[in-house]
């Protein structure tokens, strides 16, 4: 019914480090030469858990989005918004808030890690507890296919695959809808149509999943019908309801998560993260002072590369050559720490050059940073005042 569509979104925390790009922003470049991408700042979401101190909002955006573009995601292939600039996904939040059971956000497991790990702050908020919800809301508002995700934000796509559904079923009701979703069925052609109500029936009284995909797909290839009939004939085979918000499917990514000088997770709140356009010096001093395996006190004493934190960098950046060369050399003592640490230097110069040179002209003119941001808004928010017709009227707030 509705074509392919990726969203995903940031929090503005300033300049980037590496552990963003090889967790989240390789996959970015990777869907955009795929199919439509949205990438946006979420700001509104910045608020959540910083109400109290917003200062540093608008200059981090402003630094995230070159971090975006540095890394190699394309303006001219995805577009790049901010949040708030789309009034939308604060109406859509606002009208889903309605008929969202106050249960389901409560159980959101997220909700009650980040109270626990956030314990400083007062978090008892409507925003807070509000937040996956407008997480949905950002999703459903581009009637989104997909959602790429690790494993931990599975529950989000969930509970906006059931906010989505329940919506549909509270307003999805149309005067006369079987008649005219049965008048939709004869429009496929007599082969197609016998098609359809075989795989309909076969779902709904047998609950076979692969026929309703199979129905899906036909519908997609089918080209003579209106998109009020496609809405009709994709909601006929679930029940007997329009679908009016699409229900995402989560995107599992392939989750890199880059060790930081220290071992641990690459954090800016662990001090341990090498930032995407950080200079060259900088970056060669840090890997160089990294901790090693605390066993090789002499550069005569052997080691063990497992219990090395520089070890970790090398599954990252270096080939099966190298790797074999540092184990050698590190348990036979044939290679000194710093000797070790070379090649892992080396390759993240490497990666950060290319970034480091798309930056700069964004840099030397920031008005161009400006342009695209606001292009992708005029973009996003056309495709949200699209949905939000249909939520209205589905809703009885068209007033026409």
């Amino acid at each position: 019914m509705y074509p392919d569509r990726v969203v995903s979104g940031m929090r503005p925390t300033g300049a980037l480090h590496l552990g963003h790009y090889h967790g989240a922003l390789k996959n970015w470049i990777r869907m955009q030469a795929e199919m439509p991408c949205l990438f946006f700042v979420a700001d509104w979401h910045a608020l959540t858990t910083n109400y109290d101190d917003p200062s540093q909002i608008e200059a981090s955006t402003w630094e995230m989005v070159i971090d975006w573009l540095a890394a190699g995601v394309d303006p001219s292939e995805a577009t790049l918004f901010i949040q708030s600039r789309v009034p939308e996904h604060a109406e859509l939040h606002l009208l889903l808030s309605m008929a969202t059971p106050l249960g389901w956000l409560e159980r959101v497991p997220t909700y009650k890690d980040q109270i626990e790990k956030l314990s400083h702050k007062d978090l008892t908020t409507y925003g807070f507890l509000g937040y996956p919800l407008l997480m949905a809301a950002d999703v459903l508002i581009y009637r989104a296919t997909q959602v790429p995700v690790g494993e931990d934000q599975v529950p989000h796509v969930e509970i906006t695959r059931e906010i989505a559904r329940r919506f549909n079923h509270l307003y999805g009701k149309e005067k006369g809808f079987e008649e005219k979703a049965q008048e939709a069925v004869k429009k496929l052609g007599s082969k197609r149509a016998k098609m359809y109500n075989q795989l309909r029936t076969e779902f709904q009284q047998k609950g076979k999943e692969d026929a309703l995909e199979q129905a899906k797909a036909m519908l997609d290839d089918a080209q003579n019908l209106s998109m009020i009939d496609r809405e009709r004939l994709f909601g006929y085979l679930e029940g007997s309801r329009k679908l009016i918000l699409v229900e995402p499917q989560a995107r599992l990514t392939e989750s890199s998560r880059l060790p930081g000088l220290d071992g641990q997770k690459m954090s800016k709140s662990y001090g341990n993260a090498i930032a995407l356009r950080e200079d060259k010096d900088s970056v060669t001093r840090k890997i160089r002072t990294m901790p090693t395996d605390p066993a090789r006190v002499r550069r005569t004493d052997p080691g063990d590369p497992e219990k090395c934190p520089v070890w970790q960098l090398h599954q990252v950046y270096s080939d099966s050559a190298t790797k074999e060369w540092v184990v050698t050399g590190c348990k036979s003592a044939g290679i000194g720490c710093l000797e070790c640490k070379q090649p892992v230097i080396d390759a993240v110069l490497k990666e950060q050059e290319p970034m480091r040179e798309r930056a700069q002209q964004y840099l030397d003119d920031p008005s161009l940073v400006r342009a695209i941001i606001a292009d992708g808004c005029d973009k996003a928010r056309k495709l949200a005042q699209e949905t939000m017709r249909d939520v209205r009227e589905a809703m009885g707030l068209s007033y026409s």
